[in-house]
C-alpha cells in the first residue's frame, strides 16, 4: 500500500510515521504534488498555529490539490481544523471539504485542552472496533462545533465534533498516534478504508 504523510513543515510526522510502521506499513513523508497524487491512503497532519500552517500549505501548493484528492485522506488535530470552512485562529480561510468553521473555546474552561478525553457518537467505519466512550489524546484551543459531518462528539465545556467525515475525507482532533491501542485501532481502519 502506498501511504504520504504529508510534509508541509507543520506537523509531527514523525511519531505519525511511527505508529504506521508499529501497524506493519511504511509511509513516505512528501510535499510533491504528483507522490500525493498518487498515493493509496494521505494523513494530512498539523500542529501550530491555523495561520502559519496555511501560508505554509499555500507556499507548496498543496492547498490546491488536498480538496481535489479522489482517495481516502485523514487529517490529523489542525490538519483537520485547515480542511474546515475557516478557523478564528489567525482569521484563517480553511480548504472547505467540510462545512464548519472551527472557533475557541471561550476561556471559561483550562485552554488548551491537554490530555485524555472521551469520543462517542461513532458514526464511521474509521471506529470499527472502538468501543463508545473510548478515551483519546488531544491538545487543542480551537475546536469544530457540533455539524452534520460530525461521526465523534467530545465534551470540554461544550460538545464539539472530535471527529468528521465527508465522502473520502476524515478528520479526527484527537491524536491517534497517542492514543495507545484504540488510536492504533483507529489508524489501522484508516489504512483498510
Amino acid at each position: 500500500m502506498n501511504i504520504v504523510i504529508i510534509d508541509y513543515g507543520a506537523g509531527n510526522i514523525q511519531s505519525i510515521r511511527f505508529a504506521i510502521e508499529r501497524l506493519g506499513y511504511e509511509a513516505v513523508l512528501t510535499d510533491d504534488a504528483e507522490t500525493i497524487r498518487r498515493a493509496d491512503k494521505v494523513i494530512f497532519p498539523g500542529v501550530g498555529e491555523a495561520g502559519s500552517a496555511m501560508r505554509k500549505l499555500c507556499a507548496t501548493g498543496i492547498d490546491s490539490i488536498i480538496p481535489d484528492l479522489k482517495q481516502p485522506v485523514l487529517g490529523i488535530c489542525l490538519g483537520m481544523q485547515l480542511m474546515c470552512k475557516s478557523s478564528e485562529e489567525g482569521e484563517t480561510r480553511g480548504l472547505g471539504i467540510f462545512d464548519v468553521d472551527i472557533v475557541r473555546f471561550s476561556g471559561k474552561v483550562k485552554v488548551p485542552q491537554i490530555g485524555w478525553n472521551q469520543i462517542s457518537g461513532l458514526k464511521s467505519p474509521l471506529f470499527e472496533g472502538i468501543a463508545e466512550n473510548e478515551f483519546m489524546y488531544l491538545v487543542h484551543s480551537f475546536y469544530a462545533p457540533e455539524c452534520e459531518e460530525a461521526i465523534a462528539l467530545t465534551r470540554y465545556e461544550v460538545e464539539y465534533a472530535s471527529a468528521l467525515q465527508k465522502d473520502n475525507f476524515y478528520g479526527v482532533q484527537f491524536h491517534p498516534e497517542k492514543s495507545s491501542a484504540a488510536g492504533a485501532g483507529i489508524l489501522n481502519n484508516f489504512l483498510k478504508i
